[in-house]
């Protein structure tokens, strides 16, 4: 956190050393973000991306009380929210298969996390945009429910409500005979 703090503040006064130790240290978790929104590892570089370009242009307005890690999330969710009612992106299946590469699993057990990986993927593509927003910044975003409302300007009650009728969609939907 302290870290985090001088870096945004060398960032602030032109370090071009910090604004790359914020994409480095962020990098990989802003993009896991991304792609469990849109379900797409090219869309979600073109946000993370896009993201970085407007947080380079903006850098004397950046007013960030609470932690940054979470305030990266949530700017990368609304582009990614942006672009998905903008019709830029269709949701659509995983499409890196290097994320599942793994020299320690065999090729059944792959073979499964691949299968396994695709269901969850086809199920979480029919949850309404906002439960699902809420479950990946809640379950790989790794912030609170707190932390969501204040980013998304909404009560904490609210995104509790999303998260669990999410779950219980999901729920629905993984025992439904709908996907295979």
């Amino acid at each position: 956190m302290l870290e985090d703090k001088l870096l945004l503040w060398k960032f602030k006064r032109g370090s071009s050393d910090a604004l790359g130790r914020i994409y480095d240290k962020y990098e990989t978790y802003l993009i896991t973000v991304a792609t469990a929104l849109l379900n797409n590892t090219h869309a979600a570089e073109d946000v993370l991306h896009d993201f970085f370009i407007s947080f380079v242009t903006s850098a004397d307005r950046i007013k960030l009380d609470g932690n940054l890690k979470a305030y990266l999330a949530t700017c990368v969710a609304n582009l990614a929210r942006n672009r998905i009612k903008r019709k830029q992106l269709e949701p659509t299946a995983l499409d890196d298969d290097s994320a599942f590469e793994s020299a320690a699993l065999g090729p059944d057990l792959l073979a499964i996390q691949k299968e396994e990986t695709a269901i969850l993927n086809q199920a979480m593509s029919h949850l309404p945009y906002e439960q699902r927003e809420v479950m990946v910044l809640h379950l790989q975003g790794n912030l609170k429910f707190t932390q969501i409302a204040k980013l998304r300007s909404t009560s904490e009650n609210t995104v509790r409500s999303q998260y669990r009728y999410g779950l219980e969609k999901l729920r629905s939907l993984l025992n439904s005979e709908v996907i295979k």
